[in-house]
């Protein structure tokens, strides 16, 4: 697959006339295509809900999009239930799955009339002391041991801190049945970021055949599952992208293999998609500003790490391409920096690019999940403006950039800001 910018070097040239570097923009054509394709997908179950994956991309300009195709909102914090209730969020299109979960957050989502997936046992006690134990309530299980779908990034659930054990699962679902719960959700995140068809279907096949033994053994309504997420994309060029009109099939298969024969075909299938929905349909543009010749070759860039901390924080892969010279030889080796005082600042390590010169733009591909939303202010580094291009080709900001003023914000004397500024 080849990685294609969906901007040239000749728009940048203009949006940096507004809007300098460093800056992350997305694609609303491509970010529109892929909603319909995910809703096409599993058209054929009627409850069908995709819950955006707030902390991928949580920027409501972005978030009202999808929602345009019915999605709703997956938080795992209050400040991401709050985003979801400023852009018209209620009830059931929020789905609040949280870990290690402060008190007062459920007390918030219950407000809001969110649907709360525990992730522990120990918080049935927890809510039934705090709001009671609401009509709808889903939990999250942890099968332990191994699991491994061929060519993908896998987790490892019996090391993840996440989830039930099935005995507590089903412990769980009979003691919140007997204290007023109806219908019930069963959710599960087993690998992260595949690219491969086959995942979601084996995970399904999974917490269909456990919501067939709840049902049996404890008689409760399973109204949901929820595969959350962990669909990926292919950050590498000669990566195959997954086929998400095969993996609804693929679903749907399997539905119809274990939940119909047993009497479940009217449960609802939800995800909780985050990279797949938006990754690929995000860029970060940066200005090179620098070259240094030492040891080695290095293209300094006005982006680093808070930018995009991926690669930083665990050698994650993003391609590059050097705006305008798409079709030139990448024929220089190249260690691509941010100017962090940290050695792991760094986009690409010995990565072969074309000849890149000081001015040159690069725009770092797939940063549309797990981007901006990781950024930071080490070194007093300021977070960078979010933009989006239109389907008519025009550019909007839609998150400014960060001012020094507001670094020194949150200072208890804010007078200190207009001490440094004299």
């Amino acid at each position: 697959m080849e990685k294609k910018p969906f901007v040239t070097k000749e728009q940048v040239e203009e949006i940096v006339k507004k809007y300098p570097t460093p800056f992350h923009i997305y694609d609303e054509k491509g970010i529109r295509e892929n909603a319909r394709k995910v809703k096409e997908a599993f058209a054929w179950n009627p409850g069908f809900r995709e819950y955006f994956a707030v902390k991928a991309t949580p920027n409501p300009f972005l978030i009202n999009i999808l929602r345009e195709y019915g999605c709703g909102t997956d938080c795992s914090s209050k400040t991401e239930l709050m985003l979801s209730k400023a852009i018209g969020c209620k009830g059931e299109e929020i789905m609040f799955s949280s870990n290690d979960t402060p008190p007062e957050e459920f007390v918030y989502a219950n407000k809001l009339g969110a649907i709360i997936n525990l992730d522990d046992f120990t918080h049935i006690d927890v809510i039934d002391k705090l709001i009671g134990i609401p009509e709808t309530i889903s939990c999250r299980f942890n099968p332990g041991g191994l699991f491994s779908i061929a060519n993908s990034i896998m987790d490892n659930p019996g090391d993840a801190k996440y989830g039930f054990t099935k005995e507590q699962l089903i412990e769980g679902f009979k003691i919140l049945k007997a204290k007023g719960a109806k219908n019930f959700g069963i959710h599960s995140f087993l690998a992260s970021n595949t690219v491969t068809n086959d995942y979601y279907p084996s995970l399904a096949k999974i917490l269909f055949e456990l919501a067939v033994e709840i049902k049996n053994k404890t008689g409760c309504h399973i109204k949901f599952i929820n595969l959350s997420g962990g669909v990926g994309i292919p950050y590498k060029p000669d990566g195959t992208p997954n086929d998400i009109l095969a993996i609804g099939e693929g679903v749907h298969k399997v539905y119809d293999e274990v939940l119909v024969p047993n009497g479940m075909g009217d449960v609802a299938i939800y995800t909780e998609m985050g990279r797949f929905m938006m990754g690929p349909y995000g860029g970060l543009v940066t200005r090179v500003g620098n070259m240094k010749h030492t040891y080695k070759e290095y293209i300094g860039t006005d982006a680093c790490a808070v930018n995009l901390m991926r690669p930083a924080m665990y050698g994650a892969y993003h391609h590059i391409t050097v705006l305008g010279k798409e079709n030139e030889p990448c024929d220089h080796k190249y260690d691509v920096t941010g100017s962090l005082c940290e050695n792991n600042d760094k986009f690409a390590i010995d990565r072969m690019l074309p000849k890149i010169e000081i001015g040159d733009y690069l725009f770092i591909h797939d940063t549309g999940a797990h981007g901006f939303s990781m950024g930071y202010n080490y070194n007093g580094k300021l977070r960078s403006a979010e933009l989006l291009l239109k389907e008519n080709g025009e550019v909007q900001m839609i998150r400014r950039a960060e001012t020094p003023e507001d670094y020194f914000r949150t200072f208890d004397c804010f007078d200190f800001y207009k001490e440094v500024t004299k």
